[in-house]
């Protein structure tokens, strides 16, 4: 929940605010030009993020400034360097996200109604690359690896994950949603019965 803002300050910029102290206010932009000016545009703007974040600790009064579609819980400056190659990720991420719209657009294509629940992976990639590339361990690994229940509705992702890696063939992927002959269709969710070698656990 926000805090209460005095209208005289954010009505829509329509009012100029009087400035009880302007040689105050022209230390203060003084200031941040020479920042600029010596350090550069980077640091300037990390002195006004951190300036913003002290406001909202002290419970100033602040308009949304917030550009981004969600705050971290772990400010920027503390998180760790991710620990890929995050360009090349990124791109395989996209890679993934597309064969699994097109897997899905062209099994619907063919056979009107089979559906396939877009949404669910395409906005859980990330979370699952990350995963997949930094976190999840095998059978092979110590300990046994990881059992992993993925949620059902993500299925297209997995399926076009694992067409990359070279586990499925395009001929597989064209019988998304269609078991006609074991071993050639994928199933609409993960289940060992009908994929043995795929799915460990059935999750819908």
């Amino acid at each position: 929940m926000g805090y209460p803002l005095d209208p005289m300050y954010f009505d829509e910029f329509k009012h100029q605010l009087p400035d009880i102290d302007p040689s105050e206010t022209e230390d203060w932009l003084a200031s941040l030009d020479q920042v600029v000016a010596q350090e550069g545009e980077s640091r300037a703007r990390f002195l006004i993020y951190k300036l913003l974040k002290r406001a909202r600790q002290l419970q100033i009064g602040l308009p949304p400034l917030t550009q981004t579609r969600y705050i971290n819980t772990i400010s920027p400056e503390q998180e760790p360097y991710f620990p890929g190659d995050e360009a090349m990720e990124r791109r395989i991420r996209r890679l993934i996200r597309w064969n699994a719209v097109a897997m899905v657009l062209r099994a619907n294509n063919r056979f009107p109604g089979i559906g396939g629940h877009l949404a669910t992976y395409a906005s859980a990639a990330s979370l699952y690359e990350v995963g997949f590339n930094h976190f999840f361990r095998g059978k092979d690994a110590e300990g046994g690896g990881d059992l992993i229940f993925y949620q059902g509705h993500a299925a297209p992702g997995i399926y076009a994950r694992a067409f990359l890696e070279g586990r499925f063939t395009a001929e597989q992927l064209d019988h998304f949603r269609r078991e006609v002959v074991p071993g050639q269709g994928l199933s609409s969710y993960p289940h060992p019965r009908l994929m043995p070698d795929f799915w460990e656990f059935p999750t819908v």
